[in-house]
């Protein structure tokens, strides 16, 4: 299925709308109930300290999904994303507190391609540090 919007009207350069997303630990938790990603670095401090990270760390997986909800909502249609990758560059720190951590996700079209699609390029952070390298989205215009 085709985004909702025509590739006619896209220009490479085109910022799509920035988000950010919050993450705190319940929301960890409920992501791993959703994935069955129990792994004791996303929920136990003491245990993600041990074995070498500065606190709990967000999952992978939910990082990149949130990532490409940029892209999903603008385009309209989930399906119209054809493509995507990311390279894990650096961990979300999710602290202990009321807070927790925020990514911030902008993406912006980086190339026109054959056939309606477009490369989105996106640029994920938390806490000031790029947290996804090399992130890429196709996508099929109208």
């Amino acid at each position: 299925m085709a985004a909702k919007i025509a590739y006619d009207e896209v220009e490479v350069g085109t910022e799509l709308p920035a988000q950010s997303f919050p993450v705190t630990r319940a929301t960890l938790v409920r992501y791993a109930g959703a994935s069955g990603d129990f792994n004791p670095i996303h929920w136990n401090e003491k245990f993600a300290v041990g074995v070498g990270l500065p606190d709990v760390i967000a999952h992978g997986m939910f990082t990149m999904a949130e990532a490409i909800r940029v892209v999903t909502d603008w385009a309209g249609d989930p399906a119209a994303v054809v493509e995507y990758g990311v390279r894990f560059t650096k961990p979300v720190v999710v602290p202990n507190d009321d807070q927790g951590a925020l990514i911030e996700v902008s993406a912006k079209v980086g190339a026109k391609l054959d056939d309606g699609r477009i490369r989105v390029d996106l640029t994920a952070v938390a806490a000031g540090q790029k947290v996804l390298g090399m992130s890429r989205a196709v996508v099929q215009l109208v």
